[in-house]
């Protein structure tokens, strides 16, 4: 879910985004006729086919004041009962004629709050703050209840700024005095909010009221729909630089090899925008600007100039200026590729075996020209991996988080021969078997599939496939994230043109049509894809999956496909693996730190509070220094079989020799150096090397 807070504070310390090419958002659309045609979609196409009624209202209301205030910081019940009064059962009956004046007339009062909280955090940010006391405040406000008042917000209030005083006053290295930063960063928060027009309070309204219906449905604005394609295609339309928000300036915090900015030589690292023109078009001054506006400022078509008027990061004088013309161009985004690595190790009899592994950040899939898919590359680089003769394969999903369904399909196919790989259930109740058609085999030796909490959609529907097949071991936390459920893309221009009004920047309703059930016939959802063999994990948590989602939708199951196990499933040999995995979990020290770790973090989720003293904060932050310390000194005097690991690309695939990122004594220089980035990054020559590994053919 979204909200706008979250993206404001995001803000604060940094956040990443890359220049893209995508239109205004909606420009010259009518947001009544978007936001019927949404209401109607939602009725009539969504899984449950739910009828758009007073439940949904409630849900529609509550969803939006989350969106808006999700910490209950700034609204009091108070409001939240003006609001139910005036709202609670009516906002269904505005939708389905159009009107969204609800959405402007709360954001208005969200407004008003934050604007008053600001004036009185300047105020508070002045006062002395007694940090000998025993108040704590709470970490999470997320299911605490609003405050009932203004007195109770105000008191509220004043543990939390006391809160982030005091984190500033035991920050080891302090940017400014902590009274100013704080100051400074609700000014910004205000700022962004301020810089919230109509059409952006609509689509946080429509966010809502999708997911009414369930967590994963989502009305797009025409800036979200190009994302998502780019993010499906892996390709965009920009100037190829990163950038991060910082003291009020668009910050180039790194350039895309190959893209405009680092092949003109001129834009650098820690440049910062001032103002940005069209081709010959005028300067608009881009300071204190929210950093996805400024992004908008930069978009274009390819082929197009954008000018860019920055503060060198060399300079010696703030007040110096250059400009710098860039040309738009296509960038592929490399690093959200598949990639693997070749991993050399020594087993027991000390003889080096050679594993593969295989990171598929998503299941991506371009659109339009079909020439990029996960499978295409994963196939290229299982044949490099076979050419190294390796004796098993890892595919680490531990970070995927789903995309194409058409790609989960057809990537689990190279692992076997053809048969059913998912089940899936429409609003008719008619069960649909997809199956992969291919009979052929790009992989058939030993495989694992790494997940974790954050392994969700496709990623649980080729683990589970693999799974119900026997055909590879799932190691990871207990289970997946637990979404069982498909959706569909659905341009609402193609509707809003029935009501007489049709633009490109009308945007898009990710709807929920399908959920989608194992060949065994369980289903993901809610429940994930349990793992065979559990490692202890840091994101191993129940408060992070599908069943910690608002209306999400429930368990079910269908009667299973007709499928053949894996032939040699029988060799899993999970019994044995789980009491080999167990006796060097109990045995390995790093193991031992995450088991630790997890328990103090454990702890703090369910105090859920932080003290206010200043001693008992400085003697917490002591004893994490302490045991940081000692486990890097135990690290060092550890003898660690250290392997070596050469990372294989889509660009290096037919390259005689690879790179060599990780080598024995490579992590022993690292600590001596306190820093990994400082370690020495000249490896020993290739050639010197006897394991033979990418000697080419």
């Amino acid at each position: 879910m979204k909200n706008i807070l979250r993206r404001s504070v995001a803000l604060l310390p940094g956040l990443l985004v890359i220049a893209l090419a995508v239109p205004p958002l909606f420009a010259k659309s009518d947001s009544e006729q978007i936001g019927l045609s949404v209401g109607r979609l939602l009725e009539e196409g969504h899984y449950t086919h739910h009828p758009l009624n007073d439940e949904v209202s409630r849900k529609l209301l509550t969803g939006y004041l989350e969106i808006l205030d999700f910490s209950h910081l700034f609204f009091t019940q108070q409001d939240v009962d003006a609001f139910t009064k005036k709202y609670a059962t009516d906002l269904d009956d505005q939708i389905l004629t159009g009107n969204l004046k609800p959405a402007h007339e709360i954001f208005a009062v969200f407004q008003k709050r934050v604007e008053d909280r600001v004036k009185k955090i300047k105020e508070l940010v002045k006062q002395p703050v007694d940090f000998n006391s025993n108040d704590t405040v709470l970490l999470s406000r997320q299911k605490a209840p609003w405050p009932k008042d203004e007195a109770e917000a105000d008191d509220l209030w004043k543990k939390r700024i006391a809160n982030e005083l005091l984190q500033e006053k035991l920050s080891e290295h302090p940017i400014e005095p902590g009274p100013k930063l704080v100051e400074r960063r609700y000014d910004r928060m205000l700022r962004n909010i301020h810089e919230e027009d109509d059409e952006e309070q609509v689509k946080l309204y429509l966010d809502a009221l999708a997911q009414a219906y369930d967590p994963h449905s989502e009305y797009l604005s025409a800036s979200d729909l190009k994302n998502f394609s780019i993010n499906m295609g892996l390709s965009l339309v920009g100037i190829g630089a990163m950038l991060r928000s910082e003291d009020g300036y668009a910050k180039i915090e790194s350039l895309v090899a190959g893209g405009p900015a680092q092949t003109s030589g001129r834009l650098k690292v820690g440049d910062r925008i001032t103002a940005v023109a069209q081709g010959a078009k005028d300067f608009v001054d881009v300071r204190d600007m929210r950093l996805d506006k400024v992004v908008e400022q930069i978009r274009g078509k390819k082929g197009t100039k954008v000018r860019l008027l920055v503060i060198p990061a060399s300079a010696a004088d703030p007040a110096q200026r250059k400009t710098i013309e860039l040309v738009r161009d296509e960038i592929k985004l490399k690093d959200q590729e598949a990639r693997a690595d070749i991993i050399i190790k020594k087993d027991r009899n000390g003889e080096p075996v050679k594993l593969g592994w295989l990171t598929l950040p998503s299941f991506y899939a371009d659109m339009d020209s079909h020439t990029k898919s996960t499978t295409k590359d994963v196939l290229a680089l299982l044949k490099r991996l076979k050419k190294e003769k390796i004796a098993g394969l890892v595919i680490d999903l531990r970070r995927n988080g789903g995309g194409s369904l058409e790609e989960a399909i057809s990537l689990t196919g190279l692992f076997f021969k053809s048969g059913p790989v998912v089940q899936t259930k429409g609003a008719n109740e008619r069960v649909v078997i997809s199956t992969d058609p291919d009979s052929g085999i790009a992989y058939d030796g030993p495989l694992v599939v790494l997940t974790s909490r954050q392994s969700a959609s496709a990623s649980e529907i080729f683990a589970a496939a693999l799974q119900d097949y026997g055909r590879a071991v799932i190691v990871g936390d207990k289970s997946t994230f637990g979404k069982g459920t498909v959706q569909t893309i659905l341009e609402i221009g193609r509707f809003t043109s029935l009501l007489g009004s049709r633009s490109q920047d009308d945007g898009a309703l990710k709807l929920t049509i399908q959920k989608f059930y194992r060949v065994a016939g369980g289903s993901t959802q809610l429940h994930g894809v349990t793992s065979d063999i559990v490692l202890p994990t840091l994101t191993d948590l129940p408060e992070f999956g599908e069943g910690a989602l608002k209306n999400a939708l429930p368990y079910d199951e269908v009667p299973a496909a007709k499928y053949s196990k894996w032939s040699d499933s029988h060799q899993l040999f999970i019994d044995e693996l789980k009491i080999r995995s167990t006796a060097r979990v109990a045995a390995d020290p790093e193991f031992h730190y995450v088991m630790e770790d997890m328990g103090r973090l454990r702890q703090k989720l369910d105090d859920n509070r932080i003290s206010l003293n200043e001693d008992g904060r400085r003697k917490e932050v002591e004893e994490q220094k302490l045991r940081k310390e000692t486990r890097s000194k135990d690290r060092l005097a550890r003898k660690q079989d250290e392997p070596s690991i050469y990372r294989l690309t889509l660009e290096t695939i037919d390259s005689p020799k690879l790179e060599l990122i990780m080598y024995p004594g490579k992590i022993a220089e690292a600590k001596t150096s306190k820093d990994l980035k400082t370690a020495p990054e000249a490896a020993p020559d290739a050639d010197d090397d006897e394991t033979g590994l990418g000697a080419g053919d």
